[in-house]
């Protein structure tokens, strides 16, 4: 029961969202916190360059179909899904949520938890990491073009040039520079995980209470109901179980193998929380649209797919297994 459970991560968003409800921080406090908040978000993207082994890169490269299926999924069929998803009445889902959803659409892969379930469930585990990396270095530019194309469909403002600045300021250029001391840093870096991912949570934590605060003062729980909120979980549980189908039969239809077939289920259908909110905070900040109500599609979809994918995960473990033991009892007999 503990795989479905709330994880420890998703209980601290839930509570910093409660403690922004509660106690926004706002005036020249704020100001000061979002200075300490971008200089968490460019030590995480700093973290995530120099944790990223180049050997993995190139070992993994070299399986470019099955790499460019979950790079097509993840920035071609889900913004497909998400722009029919705009078909939905504003009555039952609000223009800004429908927004949220829609950057959630074109954010890229997540890392730890795609290679995590493809590992649990017997996959590629070298292409996961490959494919999960890839998607996230391609999202920081991918992303924020995608949803000023989506945005401006909708009648949306598309994303402006400081926006595109501050995310290669932010996130791009911290990234590199780690890409860069990655040969001296990288293996130290990796060895203190523990001591080290504080600073991956923490400083999503801080854009999500900075937001959130933003999103109180501006009565984003005065503007949407308990109905708004459900129309969001409906949708992004409808949403996972399309791309899960799509990226599950399709790589069978492709004659991927089933390893292949795992890795392809799992960093194709996820997406990234992590790179997800410090985007967010940099493409929409300054923008009529308030961040909070963006960011929250985003949350609620950690939650379900870690759910289900531990679900899939478990059940391509128990067949494996299955066949394992019945192969072994053919060999004996």
């Amino acid at each position: 029961m503990r795989r479905y459970l709330p994880d420890r991560f998703t209980v601290m968003l839930v509570c910093t969202v409660i403690l922004a409800s509660f106690l926004p921080i706002q005036g020249v406090w704020a100001e000061w916190f979002g200075v300490a908040t971008d200089i968490a978000i460019g030590l995480l993207f700093f973290l995530h360059g120099a944790r990223l082994s180049r050997d993995v890169v190139v070992a993994g490269v070299l399986h470019w179909r099955l790499h460019l299926t979950i790079l097509l999924t993840t920035f071609a069929i889900f913004p497909i899904l998400g722009l029919m998803i705009g078909f939905v009445p504003e009555d039952i889902l609000p223009a800004p949520l429908y927004m949220g959803i829609l950057f959630l659409c074109v954010l890229p892969s997540t890392v730890q938890s795609s290679i995590a379930f493809t590992s649990m469930a017997g996959g590629n585990v070298p292409a996961a990491i490959v494919a999960a990396s890839g998607s996230n270095i391609l999202g920081m530019f991918l992303t924020p073009l995608l949803v000023g194309l989506l945005l401006s469909t909708t009648g949306d403002a598309g994303v402006s040039t400081d926006a595109i600045q501050k995310i290669g300021l932010q996130l791009l250029a911290p990234f590199i520079a780690g890409q860069i001391l990655q040969p001296w840093i990288g293996n130290w870096i990796r060895s203190k995980k523990k001591i080290l991912s504080p600073v991956d949570r923490g400083s999503i934590l801080m854009v999500v209470y900075l937001a959130f605060s933003e999103a109180v003062i501006e009565g984003i729980w005065s503007r949407f109901s308990v109905s708004d909120i459900a129309a969001v979980v409906v949708i992004d549980m409808l949403l996972l179980t399309v791309v899960i189908c799509i990226t599950m039969f399709g790589s069978r239809l492709l004659g991927f193998k089933k390893e292949d077939e795992i890795t392809i289920t799992f960093c194709g259908s996820k997406k990234s929380l992590a790179s997800g909110v410090p985007m967010a905070n940099a493409i929409f900040s300054g923008q009529s649209a308030s961040i909070g109500a963006i960011v929250l599609p985003i949350m609620l979809f950690h939650q379900i797919q870690l759910m289900a994918c531990a679900a899939i995960a478990q059940k391509y473990a128990d067949r494996a297994r299955a066949k394992e033991e019945a192969l072994a009892k053919v060999a004996a007999a």
